[in-house]
């Protein structure tokens, strides 16, 4: 789990293909800590038959899902089709600017003034998704089910708190925000620097 994630910041894969069932952490968490930072296409591998777990991957960010026992010619066929669509040479940013901020995907280190800032996992989680699609506003919805999980979709409270501690460890005023600005209602937005 961690260590493939770590593996994967690393070598920057053309193609990830992962197993759900692993020692240290469920499969679906690593997919869905994959996608905060990668693009690449995710072939998932698994015993696990339900519709209900083949629906969770491939909303977490699965490209496709192939259940065990499977041939090896089906499994190769699938691998190429991931890699066709692919774009050639996927140059994935590593870090993203904001003036004094910068996130960093692949290493999961957010720096405010060339000072790394402690952020919890879920702060973390709504940093990254904001800073994807800077200027854009994300539906608290959207984070909440991307984040949370797709059964916390009303559970606004969850998501005020956190973009509230988010705010303090960044200095970031609401009333006159840096970085983050509350679209009431609706969302939240990252502003591009």
């Amino acid at each position: 789990g961690n260590e493939g994630l770590a593996q994967a910041a690393l070598s920057k894969p053309d193609l990830l293909v992962l197993d759900l069932g692993l020692p240290d952490m469920d499969g679906q968490q690593v997919l869905r800590e994959f996608r905060e930072w990668s693009t690449v296409p995710v072939l998932v591998l698994s015993v696990r038959a339900s519709e209900v777990q083949k629906v969770e991957a491939l909303d977490s960010g699965a490209n496709d899902y192939v259940t065990k026992p499977f041939g090896i010619q089906e499994f190769l066929a699938r691998v190429r089709a991931l890699l066709r669509q692919a774009p050639a040479g996927e140059a994935q940013e590593a870090a993203l600017n904001f003036g004094p901020l910068t996130v960093d995907l692949a290493y999961r280190r957010v720096m405010l003034d060339g000072v790394e800032v402690a952020l919890t996992r879920k702060e973390y989680a709504v940093l990254a998704q904001l800073a994807r699609h800077p200027g854009r506003v994300i539906t608290q919805q959207q984070l909440l089910k991307d984040i949370w999980g797709p059964t916390h979709t009303e559970d606004s409270h969850y998501l005020r708190i956190v973009v509230g501690h988010l705010r303090q460890k960044l200095a970031d005023d609401p009333t006159q925000p840096r970085f983050i600005v509350t679209e009431a209602g609706v969302g939240y937005r990252l502003l591009n620097a």
